[in-house]
């Protein structure tokens, strides 16, 4: 999943956008590992009371859905990075080819951001003597180009949150009396959904409480679901 791009308004110092993007990829990352371990380990809690088989069953599912988790946020985030080297080269080649038309369409976009244009013709006068790729890339692309995603941080953030998040419904379902490890992982499990949707939500700037709801019913049906199928499929008396 790829980050959106800040609002062209929005102050940001260096650092700011590849730390989102671990946050992002850890929050989605840990919400993941919670909600498809629960629903594998909850559905095995109701197939069979073995502890070993549903060991055994959720550190796979971890592992497997850590993996793909870690993969699909490097192709993602590499996609979203190679775009932005891409609009990067195509600005620099605009920058050598007509620098004149370059420095007009700066200047009118600080003038659309409410400068008068004289102020805005010398801002944009001032800023291409000092680095005119850096005006362009932070201005009309939204880009830093010192600090473009990277893919790497986002797998890594991703695996790890998804481990831990993991583990949190595996721990939930093993140590606890087996007449009590579907109630207790339900609880767990919910709560853990109620912190990582306010916290998604307030990274996206969006009222916690609706997104905290959907994140929480989410993972209520996925359990129940897997709760049913494991009772369908009931092995514990074989």
């Amino acid at each position: 999943m790829t980050q959106p791009a800040p609002h062209p308004g929005e102050p940001h110092d260096a650092g700011t956008s590849g730390r989102l993007n671990q946050l992002r990829a850890g929050v989605l990352g840990a919400n993941d590992g919670i909600v498809s371990t629960a629903g594998i380990v909850v559905g095995m809690a109701a197939a069979t009371t073995s502890g070993p088989v549903i060991l055994s069953a959720g550190l796979a599912g971890v592992a497997a859905g850590a993996l793909s988790m870690a993969a699909g946020e490097y192709v993602s985030v590499s996609t979203q990075r190679d775009t932005e080297k891409a609009m990067l080269a195509t600005e620099r080649i605009e920058l050598r080819e007509d620098p004149e038309a370059e420095l007009d369409e700066l200047a009118g976009l600080y003038e659309a951001k409410g400068l008068t244009p004289d102020l805005a013709h010398e801002v944009a006068v001032a800023l291409t003597e000092k680095d005119a790729l850096r005006a362009h890339a932070e201005v009309e692309l939204h880009i830093d180009p010192d600090e473009l995603t990277s893919p790497w941080q986002a797998a890594v953030a991703s695996i790890v949150a998804f481990t831990i998040g993991g583990a949190l419904p595996l721990l939930a379902v093993l140590l606890v009396p087996t007449t009590a490890r579907i109630p207790v992982t339900f609880v767990a499990v919910v709560l853990a959904l109620a912190l990582t949707g306010s916290v998604s939500a307030r990274l996206g700037q969006a009222p916690p409480g609706r997104a905290t709801v959907r994140t929480v019913i989410g993972g209520a049906l996925a359990m129940g679901v897997t709760y049913a199928l494991g009772s369908a499929f009931d092995v514990s008396g074989m």
